[in-house]
């Protein structure tokens, strides 16, 4: 096998907390495995691109062990707030973890799954994922990584040769296996889960188990894990504002402890600053709308805090979870800044340079891909009129952090709207054609190599 000593790195950190914390499962038995997307750049980060596409799906379509990491897969129990309501029933349902290694900055990673079977915590789920589903996730993992969003990036996609029913989409429909790179899937409802069966050595045990292996910090205090989960917490939903993007479905078991953005469903990018903009279909009462997100968030960290009461004192969990809104205001104001591609000046200007672009994203109706994408740098063009005059004056004094110099720049700004979305799904539906997912996928990450610093 084909795995340079020097850049793969196993782990399995994950056995250290013991069998109550997940189920020992075994993969789906698909009927055939088409390799269907490679991400050689994150495998790279952790030793794995010079696999074969042979090797590659074996270990990503029939999930043979990777050596040195986990035994066999592992499906994680946890609990969660799902639209402000309790469910115990939770848990891995169609997927599970099955290797951890580091990564090139040395982070303790996880490759878990979605779509490879069913768990104990299936009910009465299928365990699949339908191929449209892994197309998405694709496509949204890769632009928010190029717009600076904290996110899991989709190592691997493989079809899997089963015919889905989906009550929400035409069916039956193709199937796919999905594999993620995401550094770390404790969440907050796995927190929520030990509280809630008041087991508190368990509690003590993953507290640590967290710190020490996703925060590096060798100590147990619970005080110190809900600090850092919200400067994690608060700079995700800042950069979820910048981008100009909604999850769809912040529930507590889809926040994980690190502040890294994962399981993407009914997710959408905002054509324009629409504070009312959602994701959900089933989002009736706008819960997780675009510019309540950070309250969401936040809201979910609480759950955190009120699981973690059971092993430390109220009083300073209520003082670090009050500094969510004073966290996210500066990395709100940060992001924004770089995606206007202007080096910062202090906070108060800084903060009303941002202030009077919301306003006028919002007050305009203008699309924010267009507008960040002919600001960038800090200069507007002159077709940009009232109400952008307040933008364009608070502009004039900041220096561009990079130039335009990128080709990206002669050409029009990369967006991910839904319209585009199906447009992407439509040629891979009806003649098994990946060309415009393969060119999409290359346009984002031009724009990532000219937005990044």
């Amino acid at each position: 096998m084909p795995i340079s000593p020097q850049a793969y790195r196993p782990e399995a950190k994950l056995l250290d907390l013991g069998d109550g914390f997940f189920d020992p499962v075994a993969p789906a038995d698909f009927p055939e495995t088409r390799l269907r997307f490679r991400n050689d750049r994150a495998a790279a980060q952790i030793g794995l691109d010079a696999l074969t596409e042979d090797e590659w799906t074996r270990h990503f379509g029939r999930f043979e062990p990777l050596p040195g990491t986990l035994p066999q897969p592992f499906a994680l129990r946890y609990h969660g707030h799902q639209f402000r309501n309790y469910n115990p029933d939770l848990g891995d349902g169609r997927g599970f973890t099955f290797a951890q290694m580091r990564d090139d900055r040395g982070r303790l990673m996880d490759l878990g799954t979605k779509g490879s079977g069913q768990t104990p915590w299936s009910r009465a789920g299928d365990g699949r994922l339908t191929l449209k589903g892994g197309v998405r996730e694709i496509l949204a993992t890769e632009m928010l990584e190029a717009l600076n969003v904290p996110t899991s990036r989709t190592l691997s996609l493989i079809e899997t040769g089963e015919e889905l029913q989906r009550g929400d989409e035409p069916s039956p429909t193709r199937s796919a296996v999905l594999v993620r790179l995401n550094h770390s899937h404790v969440r907050i409802g796995s927190f929520q889960r030990l509280a809630y069966h008041r087991d508190e050595a368990a509690l003590r045990k993953l507290v640590g188990y967290t710190l020490r292996n996703l925060y590096d910090e060798d100590n147990d205090d619970p005080v110190r894990l809900l600090d850092l989960v919200v400067g994690r917490t608060a700079r995700l939903a800042a950069r979820y504002m910048a981008a100009g993007f909604v999850h769809g479905v912040l529930n507590s078991d889809n926040i994980n402890v690190t502040g890294e953005s994962f399981d993407y469903g009914p997710w959408r990018f905002a054509p324009t600053w629409d504070p009312a903009f959602t994701a959900a279909y089933f989002d009736h009462q706008g819960l997780y709308a675009f510019s309540r997100q950070p309250e969401a968030i936040h809201w979910d960290v609480m759950q955190l805090a009120v699981a973690l009461r059971q092993i430390a004192e109220s009083d300073p969990l209520v003082a670090a979870l009050d500094q969510f809104g004073p966290r996210y205001q500066p990395e709100v104001t940060q992001a924004i800044l770089w995606r206007l591609g202007v080096r910062p000046r202090d906070p108060d200007t800084d903060r009303d340079l941002v202030q009077a672009t919301e306003r006028a994203l919002r007050t305009s109706g203008g699309g924010i891909d267009r507008f960040f994408f002919d600001a960038f740098g800090g200069e507007l063009p002159g077709t940009y009129d009232e109400p952008w005059a307040e933008v364009r004056a608070a502009l004039a004094s900041y220096e561009p952090r990079k130039d335009r110099s990128h080709p990206y720049w002669s050409g029009e700004p990369c967006s991910m709207l839904i319209d585009e979305v199906e447009a992407i799904w439509a040629p891979i539906a009806e003649h098994d054609d990946w060309t415009a997912l393969n060119a999409k996928v290359a346009v984002i990450r031009g724009m990532s190599q000219a937005l990044a610093d």
